[in-house]
């Protein structure tokens, strides 16, 4: 969905959108911008991207890649380039590596150095990985209006619950779905919808916070509204992608989303 700016500062829907109805179904804005969730509703609930969306997870899955690339007689990829590579799986991530080397990579042998890649990862999960800052300070504001979280990512199921665990916050999320939870991948909607569901959330008042192309195709596809963060990977600005919301640090989350319901209005 388009959102237009408003000259106040907050944003309107773009009658001509056909997402705007996305938008429309959000929660009404009361004394807050939030809506109390009574009983017998469903919550409203916000679907996370993981990498580079709630944790900055590149040092740990950049030194992985580079360890298969290692045993196979490759260099490393430098970590510059190789932060641009992250954000659709481990299998997407070493293909890229081998193609920056200018090396073919047959099936068979991809399947290997998955296997490899994920044993490796697994083990060194949450060396450098860390939190952006204020991340929980914001899901505990989010709680405490009502909302309930869930995980969407490229990741597979195992690692991410491995990871949110290592990291603190797993039992924050009443979800954490990735590319195998439902076999497929973002940006089909299934996943979404699948993490939602799974969630017990209210599917017409879900917002998606991600990093990424694939995370804002992914609300499209589901008619959802997104924010996205721009310290994140990606190899283009993310405002280029044309997400609902842009914010630099988790401090902001609460007026995008605040606004996102009032729009609503």
């Amino acid at each position: 969905m388009r959102i237009s700016e408003r000259s106040d500062g907050d944003v309107a829907p773009n009658a001509t959108d056909p997402r705007a109805a996305a938008v429309q179904r959000l929660a009404e804005p009361g004394a807050t911008p939030y809506r109390s969730v009574t009983m017998t509703a469903k919550p409203p609930i916000l679907v996370f991207d993981l990498d580079g969306t709630l944790a900055d997870t590149a040092g740990d899955i950049i030194n992985t890649l580079n360890v298969v690339l290692d045993r196979e007689g490759l260099p490393p990829v430098p970590a510059a380039s190789a932060r641009k590579m992250i954000g659709a799986g481990a299998k997407t991530l070493i293909q890229r590596g081998f193609e920056a080397q200018g090396r073919e990579l047959p099936p068979e042998m991809l399947e290997r150095l998955y296997r490899d890649f994920i044993v490796h990862y697994n083990a060194h999960i949450a060396i450098e990985t860390r939190l952006f800052p204020g991340v929980e300070t914001a899901l505990d504001r989010f709680a405490a209006a009502g909302y309930i979280f869930a995980v969407c990512t490229n990741k597979i199921e195992h690692s991410s619950r491995l990871l949110l665990k290592a990291l603190g916050i797993d039992e924050r999320f009443r979800a954490i779905c990735g590319q195998d939870t439902f076999k497929v991948p973002k940006p089909d909607r299934k996943i979404f919808d699948g993490a939602v569901a799974q969630a017990g959330g209210d599917l017409e008042r879900a917002i998606m916070v991600g990093d990424s192309a694939t995370d804002i195709a992914t609300a499209r596809a589901a008619d959802a509204p997104v924010v996205a963060v721009n310290f994140g990977y990606t190899d283009q600005p993310i405002e280029s992608f044309s997400p609902d919301k842009v914010i630099s640090h988790y401090d902001e989350l609460w007026d995008a989303v605040g606004s996102l319901n009032a729009s609503a209005a």
